[in-house]
């Protein structure tokens, strides 16, 4: 199939990663998928940054999409973002990433933000030694400003390129698959380490986002602002 962009680290599809095989011949998988929760009913689908209204998340209705991926990756190491307000996928250790000041108040009732995201370790890891904490955090220091990921790349769970290269970092060597590829911060985030990596997008308007991103030629390190 014809890749909508490619370079010498980096391959991205358009389409629907449930037809588009390509990435199942990657090694880890380190994914942002549709986590379940129905995105565009979680603060009206107003999209902060501009004022206008977002149509929401593809497939965010359930984790159907997610899950199908899941089973299709079969038993090899993943890394897979979810929601503590969703069903979890079978994994073997929880990460937690720690949003940006700013984040988690649309929705909260009880004085306490949202801010916070699981992050899921499935398959097979190779032992090592414990050297990293599971708490995930970023320089950037907000998520609703014009200069956050969410704010340059206009969708809703763009995540910062760091908290995805201190993932990718840990990871087992080889090719990354990316299967629901968002604003491209996963993609991002392998070329900026030097690994090859594959995408697929449903989305064609955030396929020329990514277009965009990786062929600036420069690392792309996202927003701390």
């Amino acid at each position: 199939m014809k890749s909508y962009y490619s370079d010498d680290l980096v391959t991205l599809y358009h389409g629907d990663s449930r037809e588009i095989t390509d990435w199942l011949a990657a090694d880890v998988l380190v994914t942002d998928p549709p986590y379940g929760i129905g995105w565009k009913r979680h603060g009206g689908g107003v999209n902060k940054n501009r004022g206008d209204r977002h149509e929401g998340i593809v497939s965010d209705n359930d984790t159907s999409a997610r899950d199908a991926a899941l089973t299709v990756w079969g038993d090899r190491p993943g890394l897979v973002f979810g929601s503590f307000f969703a069903p979890a996928p079978p994994h073997r250790h929880l990460l937690v990433y720690r949003k940006p000041p700013d984040s988690g108040v649309l929705g909260s009732t009880t004085g306490w933000r949202r801010d916070l995201e699981p992050v899921y370790l499935t398959g097979p890891w190779p032992k090592r030694a414990a050297r990293w904490s599971s708490l995930l955090e970023t320089a950037t220091r907000a998520s609703g400003s014009p200069s956050s990921p969410a704010g340059r790349y206009g969708h809703p769970h763009a995540k910062p390129v760091d908290v995805m290269e201190q993932l990718i970092d840990a990871c087992p060597p080889g090719v990354v698959a990316e299967p629901f590829a968002g604003s491209g911060s996963t993609l991002v985030a392998a070329r900026n380490l030097g690994r090859r990596a594959i995408g697929v997008e449903l989305d064609e308007r955030y396929c020329e986002t990514i277009a965009t991103r990786l062929s600036q030629g420069a690392f792309d390190f996202g927003a701390v602002a």
